[in-house]
């Protein structure tokens, strides 16, 4: 989420993939059934009219059983360009906010501009605590995963967040081993270098105790490229550095390319894009573990975030 000012919010994403696709996945109610709302959630379609004036009812189904009733309002509908409409109404409450998204393509990529408008700061407030509390910006990651799985057939795990810092900061915090060790893991755990030299063709072997279990890793760096790309392929590993398993998921993928894009956002901050995918040799078993992971991934990944959140806060 991009750095918010007054009564909006406003959230920036490029996918790769041109507009075309992009706007049909937000206004077919097949394809967007297949990714619209947080981790965990699935979407029935009601009635939709697409067209300034038109509506859209739907319910989302909440993983704990939960109906969230929803009537979309469209004030403006722009083919390929432009949406707005006011979202968060049903038949108990008005809506919650008006919503603007702006597509634009570029080199066969689109740049989604959605700007959230609330009639107050305290909505402002009120409403980044219920995204929040939902994994709400796990939408726009599972947006960018279906776009993906529909061009290529791959299955990728994507996770963004923005972070008030400048690129270079946040570069040095993923590829300096002192930095990185402050704040990498999930949350309880402590990552520790054996051995470490993080640039294009180095490689890094850790420990990480988590409770009662030491889990070791190895790493290969394929790219390291500042201020903009981190690619890297982990894999868990034994004591002695041998190829492991994970030893809480033993059908969980031994091998994981894991590609981080830093962008510059306005304000001064950066959005960190995060993408894992399944990589080398893996198993039809190892795919379906790593699929139905994915809500765990968000929690991992977004506590890991909320460390270096805190950890970049202590640096100011």
């Amino acid at each position: 989420m991009s750095k918010d000012s007054g009564n909006e919010l406003k959230i920036t994403r490029v996918y790769d993939a041109p507009v075309a696709a992009v706007w049909d996945a937000w206004t077919d109610s097949e394809q967007v059934a297949k990714w619209w709302g947080p981790r965990g959630f699935t979407l029935t379609t009601h009635s939709k009219d697409l067209k300034t004036g038109g509506h859209w009812n739907y319910t989302m189904h909440g993983p704990d059983g939960t109906d969230y009733p929803n009537k979309t309002v469209y004030l403006e509908v722009d083919e390929y360009k432009r949406l707005v409409y006011d979202h968060g109404a049903n038949d108990d409450q008005p809506a919650l906010f008006r919503v603007t998204v702006v597509f634009t393509e570029s080199d066969g990529k689109t740049f989604m501009d959605m700007t959230m408008s609330l009639p107050s700061p305290e909505g402002v407030e009120q409403v980044k605590k219920i995204i929040k509390d939902a994994d709400g910006n796990s939408t726009w990651d599972r947006l960018a995963e279906y776009l993906e799985k529909e061009s290529t057939g791959k299955e990728k795990f994507v996770i963004n967040r923005s972070f008030d810092v400048d690129i270079d900061t946040m570069f040095s915090a993923w590829t300096e081993p002192k930095q990185l060790v402050a704040w990498s893991g999930p949350v309880g755990a402590q990552m520790e270098y054996i051995n470490v030299d993080i640039k294009t063709g180095g490689k890094a072997f850790y420990r990480m105790p988590f409770g009662n279990i030491v889990m070791y890793g190895n790493v290969r760096y394929l790219e390291v490229k500042r201020p903009h790309r981190l690619i890297y392929v982990q894999q868990f590993a034994n004591e002695d550095g041998s190829p492991g398993r994970h030893p809480m998921a033993p059908t969980w993928p031994q091998s994981m390319l894991t590609t981080i894009t830093f962008s510059e956002e306005e304000n001064g901050q950066t959005r960190v894009t995060l993408e894992w995918e399944v990589t080398d040799e893996w198993t039809q078993e190892e795919m379906d573990t790593f699929i139905k992971g994915k809500s765990g991934m968000s929690r991992g990944w977004g506590g890991s975030f909320d460390k270096l959140e805190e950890y970049l806060g202590n640096q100011r």
